[in-house]
């Protein structure tokens, strides 16, 4: 026997629905557990004692497509299991990161607040552009897609270069400055990692043109914060929209809240509202391959970072 799962910090009628829906025995957090639905997004910090003090867990599935607030845990528990929400909340992302292209491109911010006529000629379509997506797993598959429809030529940055599908191009991490160059829209779908961070700064700036827009729809941690603020105010690019931001939340008073260009919304790309139901979708999946085939959806790679 596999033994019962438990679901913290706080069972959700709905998310222990899939427990069940999957086979499993859902019961409190015990020297019984064997397996655990770590659900809080925002008590991360905890799972290692939680971890520590329940040895004999074997697999945990964690709430967020992003891992990186649980890396003390996945690294302190190598022969533990974890899979994430990776892939499960693509549809969403993928149609924020889309809308608030659109937004930049034709000058939303500016005229929603408008309390007059303003009839500057400004807005840039974007069919034909040109648009750069950092990352290749879920998000950027599915933003290809939405993106079809406007015929752009899209580039792919990934950790590999294997061939993505849609894409016009697939490069690795080491071809990103090519890319950047011609890029009319480059938009951040990528896991935070060591090698990650920071990816977007002064010199990654400096190389798109000053037309190119900037959007992130991943972690904050990505780029720069202080390069990008800088970039803006000096117009080395001609603007940015971030649902995610470093820090975050974004305090009171920083320059991007006053910054013209620069669009924030604070990280809903994914509401719970949305997310639920695919969680749900990924919980009772995984349940089923913990009980049966060990076929798990979203397999955390410990040394990747994601």
């Amino acid at each position: 026997m596999v033994g019962p799962i438990a679901m913290l910090p706080d069972p959700d009628d709905g998310f222990a629905d899939a427990v069940r829906a999957g086979g499993g025995i859902l019961e409190p957090l015990s020297e019984r557990t064997r397996g655990l639905v770590w659900l809080s997004t925002a008590r991360a910090a905890e799972l290692v004692d939680v971890l520590d003090t329940h040895p004999r867990i074997g697999w945990v599935q964690l709430p967020w497509a992003g891992v990186d607030a649980f890396a003390p845990s996945i690294s302190a528990r190598r022969a533990t299991l974890f899979t994430s929400a990776r892939g499960s909340f693509a549809e969403p992302v993928a149609e924020h990161a889309l809308a608030l292209t659109l937004a930049l491109t034709r000058f939303l911010p500016r005229r929603i607040i408008a309390t007059s006529w303003d009839d500057e000629q400004l807005g840039v379509s974007l069919f034909g552009r040109r648009v750069v997506i950092v990352g290749a797993g879920g998000i950027a598959r599915q933003l290809i897609g939405l993106l079809e429809p406007f015929r752009t030529h899209i580039a792919v940055v990934r950790r590999g270069s294997a061939a993505v599908d849609g894409a016009d191009e697939t490069v690795g991490r080491d071809r990103l400055p090519d890319v950047l160059a011609a890029a009319d829209i480059v938009i951040l779908a990528a896991a935070l990692t060591d090698e990650t961070r920071g990816m977007i700064g002064a010199t990654e700036l400096s190389i798109m043109p000053r037309s190119a827009y900037l959007v992130n729809v991943a972690r904050g941690g990505l780029i720069d914060t202080d390069a990008l603020v800088a970039a803006l105010a000096k117009g080395t690019i001609a603007g940015a929209a971030l649902d995610v931001t470093d820090p975050e939340p974004l305090p009171d008073g920083h320059p991007l809240w006053s910054e013209p260009a620069c669009i924030i919304t604070p990280h809903v790309a994914d509401t719970p509202q949305m997310t639920a139901p695919l969680l749900a979708h990924r919980i009772r999946r995984n349940v089923a391959a913990f009980l049966g085939d060990g076929r798990f959806v979203g397999v955390v790679e410990p040394e990747r970072g994601y």
